[in-house]
């Protein structure tokens, strides 16, 4: 009699687990889908019933769930606008209200862009008061899940989404903030911010397991340690990424790679790997990445500069990339720059003039292309300067000049007016290469005349591997 009843017991549980309806927590009240497109939709009931979502702007779609009572499906958007209704009808009825069509950005990294409006404790970020006093607006969406780090990929998150007000704005990400802003006042258009990062994070613990056994010297855990958990492969992408894996958006920006400073020839093959594993997990083609070039610090252990190298090499080699350049406003002493507003504007400009069609305006600093030896001094030639490079005034400052004994001088640096930069220095008679802010704390003074920095270079290959500084 009573293993009947314990039966009983458990197929009543088994029949209530599958009987209701639901979704992950990014599909609620106040979210944003992405605008004109087939967008994703999915959750869980009971096996093998029919599910069908109905957007009030005059489209639904149907779908079986399976034998697990998972389904998923896509439903056509129209245009920006809202805010409307989704309604999603299983065994129960389920329907979210104040949901606006926009342009949808996932937004990732370390702590850099995890550093929120209102700043760190003692690293504040200029201008977070009145960005805080005048954030009210219900056409940005923001989406900010709760820190977690996982073994095994999961399949939601906790967390909500929220209209842009001071309460929530405060402690949302600055760069993605400042970067949505942008978005909305210049398209008019609602605006949608998934942010999803950790200070201190490599980027190995934002890839999956199956992507990272390519590389044979990367060790998995067994377990999650005590400490810095942002440093262990997988644990971040398991938690805080592979959930909105499929959440149908116009694009990533990223700002990340100090934690990876120590190995850039490895971060040389790892950044772009994870760039693709992305563009392949979410299967909308190759989405526009943006990132953020690592700004000057004082760094005792190593010359991050290579590592800034390795990032410009990602922007040159793989599709679809785009860098914001932090080389004129980092701090030394400071590895979290305050003017993250100017960040946020510098990844909107790549934005606007690729995927936006404003295509008049400058999006990217010069960018070393040649270099020519004339007599004792080396001519530079850049793209992206096609208006011109200037240093607004202020002598050039940066530059390094060497012959064949690869021995570097601080160099003397003028720009010319066909738009290139000759450099020379009195103790190289026969000089070689070139370097540009190729040092852990610099001053960048490089611009175009759209006001945008140049990111550090050299033109020699020498000593690969990052040196002491």
């Amino acid at each position: 009699m009573l293993k009947k009843i314990i039966i009983v017991v458990l197929l009543c549980s088994t029949t209530f687990i599958f009987s209701q309806t639901k979704l992950p927590s990014f599909f609620s009240n106040n979210m944003v889908l992405q605008q004109n497109e087939k967008v994703s939709i999915w959750g869980t009931d009971k096996p093998n019933i029919i599910i069908t979502v109905i957007g009030n702007w005059g489209n639904e779609a149907s779908v079986k769930s399976d034998n697990n009572g998972k389904w998923k499906l896509k439903i056509k958007t129209p245009y920006a606008g809202g805010p409307y209704k989704l309604t999603i009808k299983g065994t129960e009825k389920i329907t979210l209200n104040n949901v606006l069509i926009g342009e949808v950005w996932l937004c990732s990294g370390q702590s850099n862009m995890n550093m929120p409006v209102k700043g760190y404790s003692n690293q504040p970020i200029i201008g977070s008061n009145d960005a805080i006093l005048n954030s009210k607006n219900d056409r940005i969406r923001l989406f900010n899940p709760e820190r977690n780090t996982s073994l095994k990929p999961l399949n939601n998150v906790s967390g909500e989404w929220n209209e842009a007000t001071p309460k929530s704005v405060k402690d949302f990400s600055a760069t993605a903030y400042f970067f949505g802003k942008k978005l909305e006042q210049t398209l008019n258009v609602p605006i949608g911010l998934i942010h999803t990062s950790w200070g201190g994070s490599t980027v190995e613990t934002w890839m999956d397991k199956e992507t990272l056994s390519e590389f044979k010297t990367i060790k998995f855990p067994t377990k999650i340690p005590e400490g810095k958990v942002q440093k262990i492969p997988t644990l971040l992408y398991n938690a805080m990424l592979h959930p909105f894996v499929g959440y149908t958006m116009k694009g990533v920006i990223w700002y990340q790679g100090e934690s990876n400073r120590a190995n850039s020839n490895l971060y040389k093959k790892t950044f772009p790997t994870l760039i693709k594993s992305w563009r392949q997990k979410w299967q909308q083609g190759n989405f526009p990445f943006y990132f953020v070039q690592i700004a000057p610090f004082n760094y005792k252990d190593v010359n991050a500069s290579f590592l800034r190298e390795m990032q410009l090499q990602t922007m040159q080699n793989v599709v679809n990339t785009g860098m914001a350049v932090t080389l004129d406003i980092g701090e030394c002493k400071n590895i979290h720059p305050s003017k993250k507003n100017t960040v946020g504007k510098r990844l909107a400009y790549w934005a606007l003039a690729k995927d936006y069609q404003f295509s008049e305006i400058g999006y990217s600093g010069p960018i070393y292309k040649e270099m020519k030896i004339i007599g004792e001094k080396i001519k530079l030639h850049f793209e992206f300067a096609e208006n011109g490079l200037t240093s607004f005034g202020e002598d050039l400052s940066g530059f390094e000049i060497a012959g064949e004994d690869k021995i570097f001088y601080s160099a003397t640096a003028k720009i010319q007016k066909n738009k290139t930069i000759n450099v020379w220095a009195n103790e190289v008679k026969k000089p070689v290469a070139v370097r540009y802010a190729f040092k852990n704390c610099v001053k960048g003074t490089l611009f175009n005349t759209e006001g945008l920095p140049a990111s550090s270079f050299r033109t020699d290959n020498w000593n690969e591997e990052p040196l002491k500084n």
